[in-house]
């Protein structure tokens, strides 16, 4: 219950989001202050709630055969980098709750730092890397 909790807020909450297409996949992300999340949320999900902490969640999305996606499970891993290249890598937790299916982590970030996420992205069964670019700034609220 605590996980459907935590997509809700990760989807429903003012966050940057965006997706790429890759044929019959498609990954999505968002990417949003942990302050966002109710205390509770946060606990259930083992997730620090702080300033200066961001979520990044990714999500792996496969057409069926009526050609409508659905969440599919794989791998995600990926690093962030600031102005200055500082590179960190993130560490991603898969969280599955009925067919919802996406992978967190946390990063540190100072207000109204440019942060730049590599992300790739391999569906289960799949051979291919699906790799997205995407920068985003957040703000201590």
């Amino acid at each position: 219950m605590a996980s459907v909790a935590l997509f809700a807020a990760l989807f429903s909450l003012p966050a940057h989001a965006g997706s790429e297409d890759f044929g019959d996949y498609q990954v999505r992300w968002s990417v949003l202050p942990s302050t966002f999340l109710t205390p509770e949320t946060a606990k259930a999900n083992n997730l620090q709630r702080s300033k200066g902490i961001g979520i990044v969640n990714i999500s792996i999305m496969q057409k069926n055969e009526n050609g409508i996606l659905q969440p599919v499970t794989g791998q995600v891993e990926g690093k962030s980098s600031n102005d200055i290249q500082q590179v960190k890598f993130l560490a991603f937790r898969r969280i599955t709750e009925g067919d919802s299916v996406y992978f967190v982590a946390q990063y540190q970030y100072s207000s109204a730092e440019l942060i730049t996420f590599n992300i790739t992205a391999r569906p289960a069964g799949h051979s291919r890397d699906l790799q997205v670019r995407f920068a985003h700034t957040l703000f201590n609220d």
